[in-house]
């Protein structure tokens, strides 16, 4: 078996203090926003960042930053999705906080983007999940596997909808 990464060992963490977020009482749901906003390097490294998180939605922001505009100015592409992606699986935190000690893994199978008109300014993510499957995975303590789907909605500084993206999502359960 190979040695654990410091990785590895960060995300633990992060899980174990995520269940103590939630507790036998109501989420705390700023308290899983501010873990569920530092626990993926990539994300920490771009500067995407998790304003919102609740029962029902979540918001990420790309910054209005040089380094996240393309070579016309206007907000890159990849900061956007990314910002989208984000957003939905915080979503997906916030939806099943009161079983988030049992999320084995959460990972997007498949997406379709359609960008409607370039972005300027800061860009900013609401991303939901499907809340048929959330309310199964919740009202169950099974193992199990669990196919849903996300959606994000991408706005300019100036509120302008410039996309749109619809996810895939697989998610294992641990029992529980």
């Amino acid at each position: 078996m190979p040695p654990k990464s410091k990785f590895s060992e960060e995300v633990g963490r992060a899980q174990a203090a995520l269940a103590a977020a939630v507790g036998s009482g109501a989420p705390d749901y700023e308290r899983i926003r501010q873990l569920v906003d530092s626990v993926v390097p990539f994300v920490n490294h771009v500067g995407v960042r998790i304003t919102a998180l609740g029962p029902t939605e979540a918001v990420a922001e790309v910054p209005d930053q040089p380094n996240m505009r393309n070579h016309l100015g206007t907000v890159h592409a990849g900061a956007m999705f990314l910002a989208a992606e984000v957003a939905c699986a915080a979503a997906f935190s916030g939806a099943v906080a009161p079983r988030i000690a049992a999320v084995q893994s959460f990972v997007l199978r498949e997406s379709k983007v359609s960008f409607l008109r370039p972005a300027t300014g800061l860009v900013r993510a609401t991303g939901t999940v499907e809340s048929a499957v959330v309310e199964r995975i919740v009202g169950t303590r099974t193992a199990d596997r669990h196919e849903m789907t996300g959606k994000a909605l991408l706005h300019d500084t100036a509120g302008t909808l410039v996309g749109k993206v619809d996810f895939d999502y697989v998610c294992w359960m641990n029992a529980g």
